[in-house]
Formats: C-alpha cells, sequence, structure tokens
C-alpha cells in the first residue's frame, strides 16, 4: 500500500504484484457466480502489470517535466539579464550613455514596444536621418529594454513553474488510481490505507530522538517530511522521441536556439513557449499519454552547449545593433524573385492528409 501511495519514488515489485493479484476479490464472486479455477492466470498478472506501469510513467513524466521546466526557465531568465547587463555596459563604455538614461530607460522597459521603435528607426535610417553611431545606440536601446521585459516574464513564470513543482512531488497517487491498480473496493481501500500510514508515521515517530521532538518550536508534519526527503533525490531522465512539433526537428532546433539567444519575437515566443510545456500544438502527434518532454530535453542541451562568455554576448548584441547596408548610388539592385505561388484548398488538404492530419489541423489518430 505504501509502496503505490508514493509509487513517484517507489516501485512495486513483482513479488507484490503477485500479492495484489491473489488478494483482489474475484469478478466473478462479485457478480454472482461461482469461480470454477481460483489460481491466477497470465492475464490477471498483466492486468496489474500494466496499470502500475501506466501509473508510474505518468507520474514520473509529471515529476521530470516541472523540474525541466523550471531549469528552463532559470537558465532563461539568467541569460536575459546577462544580455541585459552587458547592453548597458557598451551603451555605457561605447556610446557614453549616462547612468541616469540607463535607469530611464530601466524603468520605461515594461511599456516600451519593440516593433514599432524598430520599424520608426529603420525608416528613419533609410532616409538618411541618422547617422549609424545614433542607429547602433538606439537599437541597442531598444534591446536593452527587451532584454529587462523578457527577464521580468521568466521570473513570472519561473514562480508559477516552482508552484507547480512543489504540488507535482508531494502528491501521492490518489484513491481511485490505487483502486483501479489494485482491484479493491473503496472501503477496503480507506480502511487498509489508514492502518499502514498508521503505522508507518508512528514507527517514524519512534525513530526520531526524544531530545528533537522536545526542542522544536512547533510539531513536525512526518507526511509532508516525507515527501520533502524523497523530492531530493536525484531525477531519472527519460527517453523521449521527437513528436512533430514544428513540424519537423529541424525547425524546432531553430525556434529553441532563436529562444535561448533572445533573437525569438515576443509575440511568436509566447505561443511556442505554451506549445513546447503544455503540448497545445495542433503539429504534434499525441502519441504519449502524457505531454512529450523532447522540447525541454532540447533546450537544456542547447544551454549546455552554448557560448555564455561576455564576448559572445557582445558580439551578438552588436550584430543585432548593426543598421541595414544600403546600396551604394549607381548600383543595380538585385532582381525581384517574383512572389511565391500559394496553396489552394484542395493542395493544403492533400498536404495535410498526408501528414496524418484532418482538416481541422489535428493530429489524427488513424495512423
Amino acid at each position: 500500500m505504501l509502496r503505490l501511495i508514493l509509487l513517484q519514488y517507489f516501485d512495486v515489485t513483482d513479488e507484490e504484484i503477485l500479492y495484489i493479484v491473489t488478494d483482489r476479490p474475484d469478478p466473478r464472486c462479485v457478480a454472482g457466480t461461482k469461480p470454477t479455477n481460483t489460481s491466477m492466470t497470465k492475464e490477471s498478472i498483466k492486468v496489474v502489470t500494466d496499470r502500475r506501469d501506466q501509473y508510474r510513467r505518468q507520474v514520473r513524466l509529471k515529476r521530470e517535466r516541472t523540474w525541466l521546466q523550471c531549469e528552463c526557465l532559470r537558465s532563461l531568465t539568467q541569460l536575459r539579464e546577462a544580455f541585459a547587463d552587458r547592453a548597458g555596459a557598451l551603451l555605457s563604455e561605447r556610446f557614453s550613455v549616462s547612468a541616469d538614461q540607463l535607469e530611464a530607460l530601466r524603468a520605461s522597459a515594461r511599456t516600451v514596444l519593440p516593433r514599432p521603435a524598430i520599424r520608426l528607426l529603420d525608416e528613419r535610417w533609410t532616409a538618411d536621418e541618422v547617422t549609424a553611431e545614433d542607429y547602433q545606440r538606439q537599437r541597442l536601446s531598444i534591446e536593452f529594454q527587451t532584454q529587462l521585459r523578457m527577464a521580468e516574464k521568466y521570473r513570472k513564470r519561473l514562480g508559477l513553474a516552482e508552484r507547480e513543482r512543489e504540488n507535482a512531488i508531494s502528491a501521492p497517487l490518489q484513491d481511485h488510481e490505487i483502486a483501479h491498480v489494485w482491484g479493491i473496493p473503496a472501503g477496503s481501500l480507506a480502511a487498509r490505507k489508514v492502518k499502514y500510514l498508521s503505522q508507518y508515521l508512528q514507527s517514524l515517530q519512534a525513530t526520531l530522538p526524544t531530545g528533537a521532538a522536545a526542542t522544536a518550536t512547533a510539531p513536525l508534519d512526518l507526511w509532508k517530511e516525507t515527501f520533502s526527503v524523497l523530492a531530493a533525490q536525484s531525477i531519472t531522465r527519460s527517453l523521449s522521441s521527437y513528436d512533430g512539433l514544428e513540424k519537423t526537428e529541424s525547425a524546432l532546433i531553430d525556434k529553441l536556439t532563436a529562444m535561448v539567444w533572445g533573437s525569438l519575437p515576443e509575440e511568436i515566443e509566447v505561443k511556442f513557449w505554451t506549445s513546447l510545456v503544455f503540448g497545445a500544438s495542433s503539429n504534434a502527434m499525441h502519441s504519449e499519454i502524457t505531454r512529450s518532454l523532447f522540447g525541454l530535453q532540447r533546450l537544456i542541451t542547447i544551454f549546455n552547449d552554448m557560448d555564455r562568455s561576455p564576448e559572445a554576448v557582445d558580439e551578438e548584441l552588436l550584430k543585432r545593433a548593426a543598421p541595414i547596408p544600403k546600396l551604394e548610388e549607381g548600383a543595380l539592385e538585385a532582381p525581384v524573385e517574383p512572389p511565391a505561388k500559394e496553396l489552394s484548398e484542395m493542395q493544403t488538404q492533400i498536404l495535410n492528409n498526408m501528414r496524418g492530419e484532418d482538416a481541422s489541423g489535428k493530429s489524427s489518430d488513424k495512423w
């Protein structure tokens, strides 16, 4: 019973599965029919084993997902703060921006809209209204405010993710799930649960030193402390396969890389993070019974492989702030490519059928 309650951290052994199979009531007796053979069968053992594996995978993947989510958001917050610090240092060192001006930019970072500001700056650059140095200074100021705003957004997401993780690691297996695995009625389940939980807590209380209980200002919640100790164990990383997010794996990696470097537009980043964490994209083939961890695992890998040195960050920021090169007078413009032909409704329907999706864009389960 205790192993089933704490299935997130412990395994139910094969011997215990055999005990469950022999202990559960025979459904033929419940239906009013006298059983002719009371020995256990391979089918009954397989049923209990499959249910144990199903719930064990669900709870452990949820624990791993919340951990990955917190780690990714923590790294993204640190990166955005590092980019903002380097942008502020470049503004003060190369473009002689005062500390008061930097503080004003920091205070107005939450309300500034980057896309209209960049579009207006590009128009002024094309019309020769600003110099190259002024363009870089203003463009770097916009990037400074963008990185500050994204860092604040990631900090808020991290707070929500940590609360979700606390709920996930302290959640025992529910009564209806235990009853589903064991195959016993709710009355018998409640009686056994109370019996074995009380025995566990009494034995745990007996092993505690008497001096610690006397000096404690408040009585310990031994059941809560049990989950706290178990949650400190290392998490076993699962193997996840590509599930079709962003349609191709290379496109997913490119988008994850842009998200790490902070070059992904904010309006795209919100939707992409939602599909990455909550599996809310219709492009994904949801073959798993729970959310896929492939994207989060690849995001952690990109964090570990990227160059976070100040020189690399400065190079990336200066590349973004560089003005668009202008054509010299008398130079011939490149020939304009013909616009891409849009697909008709019939062609779009054919492509959706080949990808295994229905007309509504949702993943089809017929494959």
